[in-house]
């Protein structure tokens, strides 16, 4: 179509209208949200001619995406999760904020209330017959430099077939399989035995899947390990490093690789090695230090506060 009728008093005052800038009630925050993504959905219509059946295909879309409960998987994929993170770097150029570890994207597969452990933690209980052992340590150190006695290092990780514990369609995995919290011993280090991961892809009859189809991308992930870092006076670290040698390290559907958070994997099969780790064979092991930022005048500035499954 050839008119244009996004501008027209008609059009905008509708637009205030439904988006209630005219009622009394309500909350001003949605209402300015609500304003502004159906003003650039309406104009989207116009500059790109969309069609009343593009439209309902596009509804369709959606109900599809929640029955599936893609939306959390399709908001990284479509690079949303890392435009946040984008932003919360500028944050912290524009205030002089320095960054030890580099942040980057949650994802959808984190699970609250994992078992706590000491210094050290066994995250797999054996039962992946194609796992190969993972020895991964570290020191967790403050905006300071210093080493952080007590802090809490979160871990997850997906197992052989690229399938999280709760979340395993295969139902094989027990509750916080390959899912532990560990405290940092006096010397702020952190220890776990595990397996190594290795990626995984969308489900390819899923509507996440089909979108990237229709963009001519792949939906597929590298090998890679998630943390959540807490420590009392500093921001909680939100971050993942991908495993070394992986194929898609740098061709992550997610767009959550950066520099830095690829550490070397180096496997070990010397019999000193393999018995100072209290282990019977060859393993591979990564070393990964994590540097935490200071609060911003006392307070956790970029926070994140999203609905996450507990068990």
């Amino acid at each position: 179509m050839s008119t244009q009728i996004f501008h027209t008093p008609e059009v905008q005052d509708f637009l205030r209208l439904a988006s209630g800038l005219d009622q009394a009630g309500g909350n001003a925050r949605t209402k300015a949200i609500i304003h502004r993504i159906l003003s650039d959905l309406f104009k989207t219509i116009e500059d790109l001619d969309i069609t009343s059946d593009e439209y309902w295909a596009g509804v369709a879309y959606l109900n599809q995406l929640g029955a599936r409960g893609e939306a959390g998987l399709l908001s990284p994929g479509l690079g949303l999760d890392r435009y946040f993170d984008m932003r919360m770097d500028a944050e912290d150029a524009a205030l002089g904020v320095a960054n030890g570890t580099p942040r980057t994207i949650e994802g959808p597969l984190y699970v609250a209330g994992a078992p706590v452990e000491q210094g050290f933690a066994r995250l797999d209980d054996g039962s992946d017959a194609n796992g190969h052992t993972l020895i991964m340590h570290g020191t967790v150190h403050g905006a300071d430099g210093r080493p952080l006695p007590g802090a809490t290092v979160e871990v997850w990780h997906a197992n052989t077939k690229g399938f999280y514990s709760h979340f395993d369609p295969t139902g094989e995995q027990k509750p916080f399989n390959m899912r532990r919290t560990i405290v940092t011993d006096a010397q702020g280090r952190y220890r776990f035995q595990s397996i190594v991961p290795v990626g995984y892809g969308c489900p390819p009859d899923g509507p996440t899947q089909a979108l990237l189809n229709q963009l001519g991308r792949h939906g597929n992930r590298p090998a890679h390990i998630h943390f959540f870092v807490s420590a009392e006076g500093h921001r909680k670290l939100t971050t993942q490093i991908n495993i070394d040698g992986d194929p898609l390290v740098y061709d992550d559907f997610a767009y959550a690789t950066r520099e830095g958070l690829v550490p070397p994997l180096v496997e070990r099969s010397d019999a000193d090695s393999i018995e100072r780790n209290g282990l019977s064979g060859p393993f591979a092991e990564i070393a990964f230090d994590i540097t935490l930022s200071a609060l911003v005048d006392g307070v956790d500035n970029q926070i994140v506060e999203r609905a996450r499954l507990a068990a």
